[in-house]
């Protein structure tokens, strides 16, 4: 990670503890007082709303307020984080936080903010990993025959994602740019779509979540090729990871609980303990397995995480020249 952006990422956090300092502990003793939001820059229904809604549901029940999820899709979750940014520092407001803020950080040319700065890390929730999926007319049921076959075939496969500069598309720009292929990518608005155009044969290639997916890989509907995660999973041993064909290939998605800089750092360890005993928990352990892999720790870990997120999808961006589209 380049020494810039680690200090953005500790100086975020050490303001943080700063302001704790000087303002007092008092009001964290009796946090939350009253119901805490939580908002969410995608719409109501998907993996990451999901996480959302249970790590909410496990705060509600072990703080004794109720923490309300708040959709604010729009502008990539820009509309969700710069809501979050400007809140009071006060604990009452917290964002859930997505591969979209590290990769937005560079997609975007301004923005109202800057996420390193300007939200303090509470806490890792989860690391999932985007499956490399095709579709059966594509003659490849390896990774190697995959790569073989693009490349005596540039631009003739439709690479779908989630939307433009999703962590989808930019995981296949990571392939791309370390696998030498060409493929055509085109941007969807959501996972339905993409996924019913993928099924019929109108696009042939995906980086999609597992969840998602999974149901089309085991009726064969769509063949399974790899995962992009730094190792197998325990869930689906039997999908190897691209990176045993493409040594340091990994792209997870990760997400986390953010809050407003200045919020008082016994707030911040407070809610970092008890979603921390929420990820050990059996039942909310057996309801995401599914999903990714839990990433409890500390604030700081989470920062450092961002941080490194954040600086390595900016290098494939500028690679791919890849640019926020707006409505």
């Amino acid at each position: 990670m380049s020494a810039s952006l680690n200090l953005v990422a500790r100086c975020a956090w050490s303001l943080t503890c700063l302001c704790a300092a000087g303002v007092g502990s008092a009001p964290a003793l009796d946090y939350p007082s009253r119901p805490v939001r939580m908002i969410v820059g995608v719409t109501s229904g998907g993996g990451a709303d999901v996480l959302a809604r249970v790590i909410g549901q496990w705060l509600s029940e072990r703080l004794g307020q109720p923490f309300v999820i708040e959709n604010r899709p729009g502008a990539g979750t820009n509309v969700a984080t710069e809501a979050v940014v400007r809140a009071p520092a006060d604990g009452y407001t917290l964002l859930l936080v997505t591969p979209n803020n590290a990769i937005n950080a560079t997609i975007y040319e301004r923005l109202n903010y800057v996420f390193l700065r300007d939200v303090a890390p509470v806490a890792g929730l989860m690391r999932s990993s985007p499956i490399l999926v095709v579709h059966p007319s594509v003659p490849a049921k390896t990774i190697p025959e995959f790569i073989a076959y693009a490349k005596s075939n540039p631009n003739k496969l439709n690479m779908a994602s989630v939307g433009n500069g999703s962590s989808g598309h930019v995981a296949g720009e990571l392939f791309k740019m370390m696998a030498g292929v060409s493929m055509v990518h085109v941007p969807y608005r959501g996972a339905a779509p993409a996924l019913t155009d993928l099924i019929s044969g109108q696009v042939q290639v995906m980086f999609v979540g597992p969840t998602a997916a999974i149901q089309y890989i085991r009726s064969g509907t769509l063949r399974a090729l790899a995962m992009t995660a730094a190792k197998r999973s325990a869930t689906l041993p039997e999908i190897p990871i691209v990176g045993e064909f493409i040594p340091g290939y990994e792209a997870s998605q990760f997400y986390g609980i953010g809050a407003p800089r200045g919020t008082l750092a016994e707030v911040v360890d407070k809610l970092n303990k008890e979603i921390n005993a929420g990820l050990a928990d059996p039942k909310i352990k057996a309801r995401l397995a599914d999903d990714g892999t839990m990433l409890a720790g500390s604030p700081a870990d989470f920062g450092k995480l961002v941080a490194e997120e954040t600086e390595k999808w900016a290098k494939v961006v500028k690679f791919a020249g890849i640019k926020a589209i707006t409505d």
